[in-house]
């Protein structure tokens, strides 16, 4: 995609107008009973969409763990829904499938985000260190303490454990990608294309919470560090998590820790409720309807 091409499709979306998102985030703060009790903050705040993004993390077309694979099954109807309405309110997608966007090398929305022009970023990003393909981001223990689920043994909560080596090529089939969407893995990359549109706030969705929605060089620990206005939909994401494990709950009580952690230290959450209008997405298992 041409300089020329890139400026087109920028103006397309520029020309869309919608009326402002209205999200009620949720937070943690400590207590004032104090205790090192953490309890819920509820705000509603409203967004321009033209200057909001929606980041879809590493939904791939197929996991090493059935069980992953499965619930993320479960979530491409509702998720596709939220991007379908996002792009009708002039939300600008990017689909970040880590490691395979190879896969999109000639498609233009792969081409969108390497033709983005260089955006020189207010911190340094993260480039040395690695994991699972990508630059990483772990822990930052001037900010955040440990994860609150014992995921070491990658989390595969299967009752016969599955083999662990990466079979995803693609993202899954069931997201639609639309024409003025964009793709990419590469913080540098994303953060050309929000600057290119004066984005600053994100609505993070995916998989999965205590790996690479926090760890990848486009997702929360990164975004957050950037300065950026970061709020995670947290009905549509899920963890890689043993049940067997520390703290020994179930799944999906595992997940909700995950997303507890992430309101106390980087960002607010939302449910797909506020960008739908439907209750909120349930896994078929989860015993907490």
């Amino acid at each position: 995609m041409n300089r020329l091409l890139f400026a087109a499709s920028l103006l397309a979306t520029f020309m869309l107008s919608a009326e402002p998102l209205k999200l009620n985030t949720r937070a943690r703060t400590l207590s004032a009973v104090g205790g090192g009790k953490y309890e819920a903050v509820l705000r509603t705040v409203q967004w321009d969409p033209k200057k909001t993004a929606v980041i879809v993390c590493d939904m791939w077309d197929d996991h090493w763990c059935k069980g992953a694979a499965g619930r993320v099954g479960e979530m491409i109807p509702r998720m596709d829904e939220v991007l379908v309405g996002m792009r009708k309110q002039g939300v600008f997608i990017v689909h970040a499938p880590s490691t395979v966007t190879d896969f999109y090398k000639d498609t233009p929305q792969r081409k969108r985000a390497l033709a983005a022009p260089f955006a020189k970023t207010p911190v340094p990003l993260e480039t040395k260190t690695e994991r699972w393909g990508t630059c990483w981001l772990y822990p930052d223990p001037d900010r955040e303490p440990a994860n609150p689920i014992d995921d070491t043994d990658m989390g595969c909560d299967c009752k016969v454990k599955c083999k662990i080596e990466p079979p995803w090529k693609r993202q899954i089939a069931g997201l639609s990608i639309g024409d003025n969407d964009a793709i990419t893995d590469n913080g540098q990359e994303l953060w050309n294309l929000l600057a290119a549109r004066g984005i600053t706030q994100i609505l993070f969705l995916g998989v999965h919470t205590n790996m690479c929605v926090l760890g990848r060089p486009f997702a929360i620990r990164q975004l957050a560090k950037l300065g950026l206005n970061v709020v995670l939909v947290r009905d549509l994401t899920d963890t890689m998590y043993n049940s067997q494990m520390r703290p020994f709950v179930s799944h999906y009580a595992g997940t909700e820790l995950v997303v507890q952690h992430i309101e106390k230290y980087w960002c607010p959450t939302i449910t797909s409720t506020d960008l739908v209008g439907k209750p909120a997405f349930r896994f078929r298992e989860d015993p907490r309807r």
